[in-house]
């Protein structure tokens, strides 16, 4: 729940112009997440979300720059990440723990392995579209191989 909430979090700060607490309380109750003061204190201080002034000079809340923050590694998140490994034609599913696909997604994204057309991240479930039924049995073999067993 706190991974969600810090997603969505940072999702409305790059969004909207957000010049308080209570502004940001509101949204997130919207958006299905009801958070007491301190959480949403904790919450922006973790994050790195900082109060910046924007065009107009009022401070608003900002995300930290991604640029900023260390690329995911492949390496690292392979093997305790991956559960099972399948795929079908030029289709590749890789099951993770519940609500780690995208930190996996995010970790083979910026690999930019060649043989990888696109990737999308459900929860629990990675789907990488490879360019051919021949990359993508590579590819099994790859993620198997980092994986540090044979899924």
């Amino acid at each position: 729940m706190k991974a969600k909430r810090h997603a969505a979090v940072l999702r409305l700060v790059r969004e909207h112009r957000i010049p308080s607490q209570e502004r940001l309380r509101e949204l997130l109750s919207r958006a299905g997440f009801d958070v007491t003061q301190a959480t949403l204190s904790r919450d922006i201080r973790e994050l790195g979300i900082s109060k910046t002034p924007d065009e107009d000079g009022t401070p608003v809340y900002a995300a930290p720059q991604e640029e900023i923050l260390p690329p995911p590694m492949l390496s690292t998140f392979l093997p305790s990440l991956l559960l099972r490994c399948d795929g079908v034609g030029p289709l590749l599913v890789l099951r993770t723990p519940t609500g780690s696909a995208s930190a996996l997604a995010a970790a083979l994204d910026h690999e930019a392995w060649p043989e990888v057309l696109g990737t999308l991240a459900g929860d629990d479930t990675l789907l990488i579209i490879a360019r051919s039924a021949a990359d993508r049995k590579k590819l099994a073999r790859r993620v198997a191989g980092l994986a540090g067993s044979r899924h």
